[in-house]
């Protein structure tokens, strides 16, 4: 006879119920390699074939085992294998008509997301790379649920800066084109460093080309659990045991995503991938990695010892999670976009969260400079300069950084835009004003650091 602990029931019930606990995503990766074809309209066939194959009953179980296990899993997705190469062969190539297709494919399969819609450009751009990323603006205008992102850097390569000034072109571009949406076409566009092929979370989801035909990534996100367990602790406890609450929280988080994991794998009858903790927060009160900050005992977000605090929750949540199941992987850790977190956006719109002090958090946060505001006239190379800061930080420290910003249409520092939903809403942050120009437009490649010869 089985014995169960009613002081564990009682704990899963309230993470979910009080502590905002859910699985934030379940990701299916398909490989699209066999859907080329030197004919486009074979090509996107091909796609809806592969897409229909392999997804036609991803929400459907996911609502089944939902309800089964009554954990809550906020969105399913999709990542396809980056469409600068699908499209490669084509011998008319109509990047535009594939991404409608991806598009059309996601709300025919009830998908929140597609990803995908990508690039891999650190050492240079073949011609499908830069038809690719040339439609990306439009692409991203005329479709609901496609993602985008672009690879321009990594610690063996070095950072393409031809790459870096031609995305903050497209980034800026993309937000002009949907200027009657705050710019939301920038929200669904990053920029990488050493971009993770089975990452699950947007906009930066795609299916690496080393991963199988198919499989299915867990995201898991717990930030008001991590927040609550923190809270339940003696104010005076210190560091050490602090750190090892938070392994143990993120240990039961990682737990619950790779048994819902390994069950809806199961039923769609595909490999588990990975499970991906990453403490992403969400605009609700409560669920927020701002919010831990000051659990822990800072008193806004952004102030002195912030990168301190982030550097050990998002250790403390690895080592944890690691333990919980034999594939962790994705981006795993702590994020820090501030439209999506209620505590961030308080932080920023009290000057307390500066644009500076972000990117001092991105060295040791999961990913980096994610859902930020900048003023829309803001120039196409300080964007750059922007970009090409991220992405020194990700090559020399072997990390993945990412650049997700929107340069606000119309708006200035201190005004707000508005995207609803998971991605919130933010104040448009104050920027430099000094110039980067001359040392943008040099161009070429910033070579790879030293420790990557490490053969």
């Amino acid at each position: 006879m089985t014995i169960f602990d009613e002081n564990l029931i009682l704990e899963t019930i309230n993470m979910i119920k009080l502590h905002n606990f859910d699985i934030r995503t379940v990701t299916l990766a398909v490989s699209l390699r066999d859907c080329m074809s030197e004919n486009i309209n074979q090509v996107c066939d091909n796609i809806k074939y592969k897409l229909n194959k392999f997804a036609s009953n991803l929400v459907r179980y996911a609502d089944e085992i939902e309800n089964d296990y009554s954990i809550p899993i906020v969105n399913k997705r999709i990542a396809v294998t980056p469409i600068s190469l699908i499209g490669e062969a084509c011998r008319e190539k109509d990047y535009i008509k594939i991404a409608h297709t991806l598009d059309s494919m996601a709300l025919e399969l009830g998908i929140d997301f597609i990803g995908g819609y990508s690039a891999l450009v650190e050492k240079g751009c073949t011609l499908g790379d830069i038809g690719l990323i040339n439609s990306i603006p439009e692409a991203l205008a005329s479709t609901q649920r496609l993602c985008s992102s672009v690879n321009v850097g990594t610690s063996k390569a070095g950072i393409n800066m031809d790459a870096v000034l031609k995305m903050a072109e497209i980034i800026k571009k993309s937000a002009e084109l949907t200027s009657d949406k705050d710019g939301i076409g920038a929200a669904k566009l990053v920029v990488f460093c050493n971009s993770v092929p089975d990452n699950p979370f947007m906009a930066g989801a795609y299916c690496g080309v080393g991963e199988p035909e198919c499989a299915l990534n867990i995201g898991v996100s717990g930030p008001g659990v991590v927040r609550a367990a923190i809270l339940d602790l003696d104010k005076k406890a210190d560091l050490g045991v602090l750190s090892n609450k938070i392994k143990q929280t993120a240990y039961k988080i990682t737990s619950t995503g790779e048994l819902i994991g390994r069950k809806l794998a199961d039923k769609l009858g595909i490999p588990f991938g990975v499970v991906d903790l990453s403490l992403a927060p969400t605009p609700a009160v409560g669920d927020s990695v701002a919010q831990i900050f000051q659990a822990m005992g800072l008193e806004q977000a952004g102030t002195h010892g912030t990168t301190a605090a982030l550097a050990m929750l998002n250790d403390a949540v690895k080592k944890g999670g690691i333990m919980a199941s034999s594939y962790v992987g994705g981006l795993s850790g702590a994020f820090i976009p501030v439209s999506e977190d209620a505590g961030m956006i308080e932080a920023a719109t009290k000057g307390v969260l500066t644009f500076d002090k972000l990117e001092a958090m991105t060295c040791v946060c999961s990913v980096g400079l994610d859902m930020i505001a900048i003023p829309g006239n803001t120039p196409v190379t300080t964007i750059a300069g922007m970009i090409a800061d991220e992405m020194a930080i990700g090559m020399i420290n072997k990390k993945t950084t990412a650049v997700r910003i929107i340069p606000a249409p119309d708006k200035k520092a201190g005004d707000k835009v508005v995207f609803g939903g998971l991605l919130g809403e933010a104040p448009v942050m104050d920027i430099h004003n000094f110039s980067s120009e001359n040392f943008i437009l040099r161009g070429g490649r910033i070579p790879a650091p030293i420790h990557s010869l490490n053969n």
